[in-house]
């Protein structure tokens, strides 16, 4: 045998083809492309902001400059017309299908649904009530002690151990909250427990949810707990409406507000939250939490443009620790410290990609902070006409 007899084909050198090759991608056709949304999540994250901020600020104008001084009819009329509504939905549309997935029975609707509605009520009632006395911003600040409830409440109620380093956690939003406190200018006990015990009581409703409710069988979206809660909870303020203040009030304070604005109130609370299960469903917790901070933020500024409520420097640092607290206790140091190198790299890339527009960015938020802190360290309620007629007086007397 010849040495050309020896020698073979490798699997380096080329086949001859024996017959047609089918093509493994048809030119003809184009290209199919991964489905996307197409509401971008930036969407729902202003739209459930905007809702939220919207129903604060909507309640404290009812409640504080129409003087419609009923927190508990207006927590009724939430309710009723959420019932209303969900009621409606579930009967000729498919939105509250997932209400079919939960094994609700009268004797589970008795012993959870009740209980919780109950609570649900009372943080309602209570946190309406703080509107009367303290402001927007002072609200805001009281309501970071949430985490701190829940997780005290928790360990009364047994849903979680005693932990010391979590304790510590919170503590930092406790201390915050206290500075802030001291620094309130206009500072009302009244109006301040009335929202504490708002806190507490959303902290109650909480972990009640998370007790009962935390199973496969019961977990709902926040559009089917208000098909189940609303009831509940309209039922429950009417009987302290009624003995409370439905005697005091008259036909001439509801027709002062409008029975327009009242309605508008109601779509507002309502789609609320409607923007809540979007949210959640396009976003992440982290989404979530970070939202809350910023939606927080932007009340106390908001607050502070329409009715000039002024925020002291001490308050401002307290409400900033109280801040800093409960996003470390909510994301943990690891979490944090991922996140801000992903956003200090995002950051860097927009420097590169938009200079100028970066720096402006930067003059903004610096021009934002000194504005804050000055108007946090300007004097409270001084007129700067006496200053004026005092200054005229003494030059009067030299001339």
């Amino acid at each position: 045998m010849g040495v050309e007899d020896k020698d073979r084909a490798s699997g380096d050198l080329p086949r001859e083809q024996n017959g047609p090759v089918l093509p493994t991608v048809n030119p003809d056709v184009p290209a199919t492309q991964s489905p996307q949304s197409a509401v971008h999540p930036a969407f729902y994250v202003i739209l459930w902001i905007s809702l939220s901020s919207s129903v604060i600020l909507f309640n404290k104008w009812i409640l504080s400059t129409l003087e419609f001084s009923y927190p508990v009819i207006l927590t009724t009329f939430h309710m009723a017309f959420s019932t209303v509504i969900t009621q409606l939905l579930a009967r000729y549309t498919s939105v509250l299908d997932g209400r079919k997935t939960v094994k609700m029975t009268g004797r589970v609707y008795l012993r959870a649904i009740v209980p919780i509605g109950f609570f649900f009520s009372l943080s309602l009632i209570f946190g309406n009530l703080a509107y009367l006395y303290l402001s927007v911003a002072f609200i805001q600040m009281l309501k970071a002690t949430t985490p701190v409830f829940v997780l005290i409440s928790g360990w009364f109620l047994g849903l979680s151990s005693p932990d010391l380093r979590k304790f510590l956690n919170v503590s930092v939003i406790v201390i915050g909250v206290i500075i802030a406190s001291i620094g309130e200018i206009k500072f009302v006990w009244i109006g301040f427990i009335y929202q504490i015990c708002g806190v507490v009581f959303e902290a109650l409703r909480l972990n009640l949810v998370q007790r009962i409710l935390n199973g496969a069988d019961y977990k709902m979206d926040p559009l089917v707990s208000l098909y189940y809660f609303a009831p509940v909870c309209a039922a429950m303020n009417f009987v302290v409406a009624l003995f409370w203040e439905v005697p005091k009030c008259t036909m001439e304070e509801v027709y002062n507000v409008g029975l327009f604005t009242f309605l508008l109130n109601g779509f507002c609370a309502f789609f609320l939250n409607v923007a809540v299960v979007l949210l959640i469903g396009k976003t992440s917790g982290l989404v979530m939490t970070l939202c809350g901070v910023l939606k927080d933020v932007l009340l106390v500024v908001a607050s502070m443009i329409i009715w000039g409520t002024q925020v002291s420097g001490l308050q401002f640092f307290g409400y900033s620790l109280a801040l800093c607290g409960m996003i470390y206790y909510k994301l943990g140091y690891e979490a944090i410290k991922g996140h801000l190198g992903d956003a200090g790299r995002q950051w860097a890339d927009f420097g590169n990609r938009q200079p100028v527009l970066r720096r402006l960015s930067i003059i903004a938020m610096v021009l934002f902070t000194i504005f804050f802190v000055l108007n946090g360290l300007a004097p409270a309620g001084i007129d700067p006409t006496d200053y004026i007629n005092e200054a005229k007086t003494k030059i009067g007397m030299r001339l």
